[in-house]
C-alpha cells in the first residue's frame, strides 16, 4: 500500500472518530455499569474483554516479528510500548476484575474488535512498513518529542494501573453493588482510569510522531470523554453524596 492511500484511510479513520465522539455524548455504550441486555445477545464479562482486546496484541505482535524493518530500527519501541499495554488489557486486567455474573452485548464486543482491528492494523503497518528506517534511528531516540512521549505515555500508564486496582479492589471478595471510589485521582475526578488511558496515547503519538498514532490517541480521546461523563452522571445519580466538586474527567477543567 502506498503511502498516499494510507493517509487518505487514516483521514477516513479520524472522520469517524469526531462522529463517534458526538453520538457516544447521546448513545451510552452498554458495558460494565451501563450494561444492557437490550443489546442483544450477551456474552460473559471476563471473556468478552479478552476476546476484544486480543486481536490489538497479536496484530501488533504479529507487525513486531515480521515487518520488513521492524527490528532492525528503534522502532520495535514503541511496538514494545504497545504491546505492554494490551498485555495488560488482554491478559492480566480480565482475570483480575470481580464481575461475577456480570455479561456484555456481544455486538459490543465485536465493535470493540473491529475498532482494535484497525487501530492495530494502521499503526503496525505503518511502523513496519511505511517508516522511512531513517525516521526511528539514534537522532529519534534522543529527540525531546520521543523524551517527553515516553515521560507522558508512563505517566499515564502508571495513573491507569493504579486506578484500576483500586476500582478492582473497591469491593471486598464476594460483595455486590457499587460504591464511591476514593483516594489518589478519585479525589479530583470521577474517571482517572480513563484519564490515564488518554495520556498513555497522547504520549505515544509525541513519541512515535506519525499519522496513525495521532489517530489513535484522538480515537481514545472521543471515546473515552463521553464514557467518562456517562460515569460521572451514573455516580451523581446513584449516590445523592457524591462529592460536588468533583471534576468528569480532567482535574479542574472539566
Amino acid at each position: 500500500m502506498d503511502s498516499t492511500l494510507f493517509n487518505m484511510i487514516c483521514y477516513i479513520w479520524l472522520g469517524l472518530a469526531v462522529i463517534t465522539h458526538i453520538i457516544l455524548f447521546y448513545v451510552t455504550a452498554p458495558f460494565g455499569r451501563h450494561s444492557s441486555d437490550k443489546w442483544g445477545l450477551m456474552i460473559p464479562n471476563k471473556w468478552a474483554w479478552i476476546l476484544m482486546e486480543f486481536p490489538s496484541f497479536a496484530i501488533m505482535g504479529y507487525f513486531l516479528i515480521f515487518g520488513s524493518h521492524s527490528l532492525i530500527t528503534y522502532v520495535w519501541i514503541p511496538f514494545a510500548l504497545w504491546l505492554l499495554h494490551y498485555f495488560n488489557r488482554t491478559f492480566v486486567y480480565p482475570l483480575r476484575i470481580r464481575t461475577t455474573g456480570k455479561k456484555m452485548p456481544l455486538i459490543i464486543m465485536l465493535s470493540g474488535i473491529v475498532f482494535n482491528c484497525v487501530n492495530a492494523g494502521l499503526n503496525g503497518y505503518f511502523l513496519a512498513e511505511i517508516a522511512n528506517t531513517t525516521h526511528y534511528d539514534h537522532r529519534w531516540l534522543i529527540a525531546p518529542t520521543t523524551i517527553i512521549g515516553f515521560i507522558v505515555f508512563f505517566i499515564g500508564l502508571c495513573i491507569n494501573w493504579k486506578t484500576d486496582h483500586l476500582l478492582i479492589h473497591l469491593r471486598k471478595p464476594g460483595e455486590k453493588g457499587y460504591k464511591i471510589p476514593k483516594g489518589f485521582l478519585f479525589d479530583y475526578i470521577s474517571s482517572p482510569n480513563l484519564f490515564g488511558e488518554i495520556l498513555e496515547w497522547i504520549g505515544f503519538a509525541i513519541m512515535a510522531w506519525n499519522l496513525p498514532a495521532l489517530t489513535f490517541a484522538i480515537w481514545t480521546y472521543a471515546n473515552l470523554v463521553p464514557r467518562a461523563k456517562n460515569h460521572h452522571d451514573w455516580y451523581c445519580q446513584k449516590f445523592p453524596e457524591y462529592p460536588k466538586a468533583r471534576k468528569v474527567l480532567f482535574p479542574l477543567l472539566y
